[in-house]
């Protein structure tokens, strides 16, 4: 039936690849050329540009793999590729956007930033308003990471030694606990 969908990289795997063996980097191109060309086929509107980008990707992870951090948990290669693959896109979604960013110049001239305005100061204020009272209805594990994170740009690492679970949980309670303030934040803002 061919090769199973899901394959299991280890260490030695990662090496070989490293060591440039041209059966294991034929595999891995094999292995990620399907699942990468039906992602960029998806989202560029070109095939050449899908093609420029796949090709982009795999120089990029072959590079990363051979620096001198690598890749610390080999299992995790296919989210890797997958996070290269995402960087390139952001890359060539910038490099080919109709507006190109302003000069720097060009932004110095017409931001005065010495004072703000009235307008943006009450701005201000109900902004902070609205932002208080959905925390507000957050539960207080909820409230404490979204100010842990966001106010006080804490450390993942610690926040996950406080409260005791992974990095894979902590995703998951932060992406909880957005979506609750962002449902809060929204439904406050429909009764102004």
């Amino acid at each position: 039936m061919g090769e199973q969908f899901r394959y299991q990289f280890d260490q030695a795997y990662i090496e070989r690849l490293v060591a440039g063996d041209a059966e294991t980097e034929r595999h891995f191109t094999g292995y990620f050329d399907r699942l990468l060309s039906m992602k960029l086929r998806a989202r560029l509107r070109s095939s050449a540009f899908a093609e420029d980008a796949k090709q982009e990707t795999f120089a990029r992870v072959l590079t990363a793999l051979k620096s001198k951090g690598g890749l610390e948990t080999p299992g995790t290669l296919g989210a890797f590729v997958n996070a290269v693959c995402n960087n390139v896109l952001f890359e060539l979604y910038r490099s080919t956007s109709r507006h190109p960013p302003l000069d720097e110049d060009c932004e110095r001239e017409q931001v005065d930033t010495s004072r703000p305005s009235a307008e943006s100061i009450l701005l201000s204020a109900e902004e902070q308003g609205r932002v208080r009272a959905a925390l507000s209805t957050l539960s207080q594990r909820e409230r404490e990471l979204l100010t842990w994170l966001f106010l006080e740009d804490r450390d993942r690492n610690d926040i996950c030694r406080e409260l005791n679970v992974d990095r894979n949980y902590l995703r998951l309670l932060l992406h909880r606990a957005k979506a609750r303030f962002r449902e809060q934040y929204e439904s406050a803002d429909e009764l102004t």
